[in-house]
C-alpha cells in the first residue's frame, strides 16, 4: 500500500470565505467523480472513501481567498487507481468557484513517524453533537482509534489485533472548537498532534492515516493531516 499525493493549481472564478473553502473543494471533486458511473456510485454509499484533501493555500490574511488568483490544494489517497483518475479527469474541471489547472504528484516515502498533525479540523461526532459534551478525552482517543482501524481493515478487507498502542500522546493545538459551515449545518472540530508509538501496527496505520485522514468525513476535507518522520 502506498499514499499518493497530489498537489493540485486551482484558479478562483469568485472570492471565497476561508470557512466555505472545504465545501467549495468538495463540490469540483464531487462534480469530477460524477463523470464516472462506477465512482459516482462508490461515492454516494456510505462507506470510507479512501482519500481526503486539505484547503486552499497560501493563506490570505483577511480570511478570503481571491477571484483571479491561483492556489493549491493537496489530495491524498490510498488508493492508486483513484489517484491516476483524479490526474486525468481532474485537471481543467470547474465549478462557478474554482477551475482545475495543474497536477504535480508523488508518493509518500515510508519512513518511521514521529508525529501526525491536524491541517483541517478533525471532526468526531456523537449523537448530541461536539464530542465534548458526551467523551471522556480517552473515550475520545478510543473513538480516533477505532475510526482508523475500521478504514484499514475495511480498505483491506482484514481484522487488524488491536491489542496495540496507536498514540504515545495527543496534544491539542486549539484553545477552543473550530466551527466549519457545512451544507447549512456547522461540524465542530479540533486540531491535534499525535505523538506515534513506536511499533509495527502504530507506525502502519499512521502511513496509512496519511491518505485515508482521521476523524470523520475525509472526503469532505476533515481531518486531513500532515506528519514529521525520521
Amino acid at each position: 500500500m502506498m499514499v499518493y499525493e497530489l498537489k493540485l493549481k486551482v484558479f478562483l472564478l469568485k472570492n471565497i470565505d476561508s470557512k466555505n473553502a472545504l465545501e467549495k473543494i468538495s463540490e469540483l471533486i464531487d462534480k469530477s467523480l460524477s463523470k464516472n458511473p462506477e465512482l459516482y456510485e462508490f461515492h454516494k454509499k456510505n462507506q470510507f472513501k479512501n482519500y481526503c484533501f486539505n484547503s486552499l493555500y497560501n493563506l490570505e490574511q483577511d480570511g478570503v481567498y481571491k477571484e483571479g488568483s491561483i492556489y493549491s490544494v493537496i489530495i491524498r489517497t490510498t488508493d492508486e487507481k483513484l489517484s491516476q483518475y483524479f490526474k486525468k479527469n481532474l485537471v481543467n474541471e470547474y465549478t462557478q468557484y474554482i477551475k482545475a489547472l495543474t497536477f504535480e504528484n508523488k508518493i509518500i516515502p515510508k519512513k518511521h513517524i514521529e508525529k501526525i498533525y491536524s491541517i483541517t479540523p478533525l471532526v468526531v461526532k456523537t449523537d448530541n453533537g461536539y464530542w465534548r459534551q458526551e467523551l471522556s478525552l480517552e473515550a475520545y482517543g478510543q473513538r480516533i482509534t477505532a475510526n482508523i482501524i475500521k478504514k484499514y481493515n475495511a480498505y483491506f478487507n482484514t481484522r487488524l489485533d488491536e491489542n496495540f498502542e496507536l498514540f504515545n500522546m495527543i496534544e491539542f493545538n486549539n484553545r477552543k472548537p473550530i466551527a466549519t459551515p457545512y451544507k447549512n449545518v456547522s461540524l465542530i472540530g479540533d486540531k491535534l498532534t499525535f505523538y506515534i508509538a513506536d511499533n509495527e501496527t502504530a507506525q502502519k496505520l499512521a502511513y496509512f492515516a496519511l491518505g485515508a485522514g482521521v476523524g470523520e468525513m475525509n472526503s469532505r476535507g476533515f481531518g486531513f493531516i500532515n506528519y514529521t518522520m525520521i
